[in-house]
């Protein structure tokens, strides 16, 4: 699988210093999606909810020390390596994402925030618009966000739990394709007292086994 580019670290290949993530503050990150002319399916789509200063300082999804989404993705055999992306994406990385077919984006990754609950409901649910159509372009056979609270603000699903999703339910906005699995996993970061890399990871192989690999 092809990905779309992306762009190298700003940060070169260094850790950011306290001073360097304020410059990073409602920043991007890019994300990993296939590029236009690919033709291969993702077998699982990754959302987040938003880049942290971290992660745009470095463009690389997820790349704060403390945040547990890495770790979580080897423990649960979904990755062969564990990775350090507080430094930048390496390439191992993301050919491993092109071999497997995963993708990964945000609700909004546009906007780099210390916390996701500093964004209003507004940008998650104009978030959601925008990932519902990006579902239905690309169909890939899973789809998995992470952040339980922000999928019930985005989707205005308030009753909505973790695990397995109802699609049809998903109807604000509509669109939602009927073949598509949506799943919901926990929040990695660190501040999520609820779970553990252990627990973390028992949820992503949920998802990843409920797809089979091409071939």
């Amino acid at each position: 699988m092809k990905f779309a580019p992306r762009r190298p670290s700003p940060m070169n290949g260094h850790k950011p210093t306290k001073q360097d993530l304020e410059g990073f503050r409602l920043a991007a990150v890019d994300d990993i999606l296939p590029a236009e002319d690919e033709t291969t399916r993702l077998r699982m789509l990754i959302v987040g909810v938003n880049p942290s200063p971290w992660t745009a300082a470095v463009n690389a999804p997820f790349a704060h020390p403390a945040n547990r989404f890495w770790p979580s993705l080897f423990r649960s055999g979904v990755l062969s390596q564990l990775v350090d992306a507080s430094r930048g994406l390496p390439d191992s990385v993301l050919q491993e994402f092109a071999d497997k077919r995963i993708g990964l984006t945000n609700f909004i990754s546009e906007t780099a925030t210390a916390r996701a609950d500093e964004l209003t409901k507004e940008q998650l649910r104009m978030g959601a618009g925008r990932i519902v159509k990006l579902v239905a372009k690309l169909r890939p056979e899973s789809v998995a966000v992470a952040g339980i609270t922000a999928y019930r603000d985005a989707f205005g699903l308030r009753k909505a739990k973790l695990g397995l999703q109802d699609p049809e339910l998903v109807d604000n906005p509509a669109g939602w394709p009927a073949d598509v699995q949506l799943w919901v996993v926990p929040q990695p970061s660190g501040i999520n007292a609820h779970e553990n890399i252990e627990s973390l990871g028992q949820k992503w192989a949920e998802v990843w086994n409920a797809t089979e690999p091409a071939g």
